[in-house]
């Protein structure tokens, strides 16, 4: 399965949205949901950014990168970085 991890990063440290990671985004946000395809996972990835109060306010320098991966590689660098 597939999780989706939503990045904002700002054009000031990251001007090119390839270099945007967890280390150097303004915000990071897990989907609290599993995908089995990429397709899928891009798009809920986007729907649930939306949603959030972060995505309504987005600011002109800030980009949106959604970061599909397998579930057990995120949910295990999520927990060396000890955020859980």
């Amino acid at each position: 399965m597939l999780a989706a991890l939503v990045l904002i990063c700002s054009v000031a440290i990251t001007p090119d949205l390839r270099d945007c990671s967890r280390m150097n985004a303004t915000a990071v946000m897990r989907v609290p949901a599993d995908f089995a395809n990429p397709a899928t996972c891009f798009l809920h990835g986007q729907a649930y950014l939306a949603q959030t109060s972060i995505g309504q306010e987005l600011g002109e320098d800030e980009r949106v990168k959604v970061v599909c991966a397998r579930s057990d590689m995120i949910d295990a660098s999520i927990r060396r970085l000890g955020v859980m």
